[in-house]
């Protein structure tokens, strides 16, 4: 259901405290943050992005220099995707539930910062364990309270820009991150990449204290929008939950990693058969070109959303990612697949923004943004852990040519849902 609202202003009441009434009948102007707040997000981004880029691969890595076989390797992993898989929905529901995302966001940096020290102290299995559990459950709650924060200071009629330029800078922090912690890895020792994540924290850190708190309207970051008519029925989980569009747009997500998940890994196997001498150069390059393009493009995405709508946007991320299987299972030259990529960092930069912009859509006035994006994190969770295995055995079985066109398969069958039954969420001022 979509309802006709306004948005809340921010309140500049200079230290008294934020209103977090969601109802009014009366007109508002809309909100009007301060260079320092919104400059101060770009930063929190950026550096967050370079705290985050310290794990992955590089733990991998580092555990395996210090003896760890690949089971417990794998165990570790494990658990932390499991943990954050099932916390996507408690996380958002904590941010629906703070009174300071600020805050909430802040112990989540200094609980990963503490972690990458743990890891960098203790690599034994209990600490191991404990460290990549807090760091999933800390994870699950940054990604909405990003989005909390961002709709809190911009509101629901500019936040599609916004989104654009969180997603451009958290691209540009992860591009630096993974030059800087590679360089230091390699002059230093694996175990230095988790002593530069923490001193990280530290900036990160003091870029969020720069986001004035009496700007982010408590309100409007939980999606509590003002309305003509109050409707309690409208605010209830239950109602969120069964929304049409929330429901419909999550299992085209889900079919989105379902396809998209798989791919690098599988085209990274391929490389490495046919060049195996360039193999990691290349590899370094799939992953840059698309970063390159998520920074180029993710603010156009968010402006051209809100003059396009939602959907014509969905439909080139859904192509793109289709194309690039297609690609995939045809060319042969592992020097082309670089360049393949660039339909990688499209999809990536139609998501990236349209992911918690369509989710501010629909859980408008809700009072749970935050738990609705939980709802569409977890079926990313799942259709990112189903893709790998399903890509992986019909490689197997099949060859990895089969495996890409399947998976393209995949995402045209998202492209066709969105085509035919997705509505358009966007709202008009």
């Amino acid at each position: 259901m979509r309802l006709s609202m306004k948005p809340i202003p921010p309140v500049h009441d200079h230290g008294e405290s934020r209103s977090t009434e969601p109802l009014s009948s009366k007109p508002r102007e809309p909100p009007t943050p301060s260079r320092q707040s919104l400059r101060g997000l770009d930063w929190f981004i950026f550096f967050l992005a370079d705290v985050q880029t310290g794990f992955g691969p590089f733990i991998a890595v580092y555990l395996t220099t210090q003896k760890w076989t690949q089971v417990e390797i794998g165990l570790v992993l494990s658990i932390g995707g499991i943990v954050g898989l099932i916390g996507q929905m408690p996380g958002g529901a904590i941010i629906d539930a703070a009174k300071s995302e600020r805050l909430v966001a802040g112990l989540a940096v200094a609980t990963i910062g503490c972690v990458a020290l743990a890891y960098a102290a203790m690599p034994i299995f209990p600490v191991v364990v404990a460290a990549a559990t807090l760091h999933a459950a800390a994870s699950c709650v940054l990604g909405p309270a990003i989005a909390a924060i961002s709709l809190g200071l911009v509101g629901p009629f500019a936040i599609g820009e916004r989104l654009g330029r969180n997603a451009r800078f958290a691209s540009l922090g992860n591009g630096v991150a993974a030059a800087v912690m590679g360089t230091a890895g390699y002059l230093l020792s694996s175990r230095s990449v988790f002593l530069v994540t923490f001193l990280l924290a530290i900036p990160t850190l003091i870029a969020l204290s720069r986001i004035r708190e009496e700007e982010v309207d408590v309100a409007r970051s939980h999606g509590a929008m003002p309305r003509d008519m109050s409707d309690k029925a409208d605010t209830n989980i239950w109602h969120l939950i069964r929304q049409r569009p929330l429901l419909i747009f999550a299992a085209s997500v889900m079919l989105l990693q379902l396809a998209n998940a798989a791919m690098l890994p599988l085209m990274a196997s391929v490389v490495t058969t046919r060049s195996s001498q360039w193999a990691t150069v290349l590899i370094a390059g799939c992953i840059i070109v698309p970063q390159a393009i998520v920074a180029l493009m993710s603010p156009t995405v968010g402006r051209k959303a809100q003059e396009w709508g939602r959907r014509p946007l969905l439909l080139i991320g859904f192509g793109a990612l289709a194309i690039r299987g297609l690609l995939f299972a045809t060319v042969r030259d592992p020097y082309l697949l670089v360049l393949v990529q660039v339909f990688d960092g499209i999809t990536a930069a139609v998501f990236a923004v349209m992911i918690p912009l369509i989710v501010a859509d629909v859980a408008f006035g809700s009072g749970h943004f935050n738990l609705a994006q939980g709802i569409v994190g977890t079926a990313t969770g799942i259709g990112a852990s189903l893709s790998t295995v399903l890509g992986g055995y019909i490689s197997d079985k099949f060859g990895s040519s089969t495996a890409f066109i399947g998976l393209a398969g995949v995402a045209a069958t998202g492209l066709l849902l969105v085509l035919l039954v997705m509505p358009e969420t966007r709202r008009k001022t």
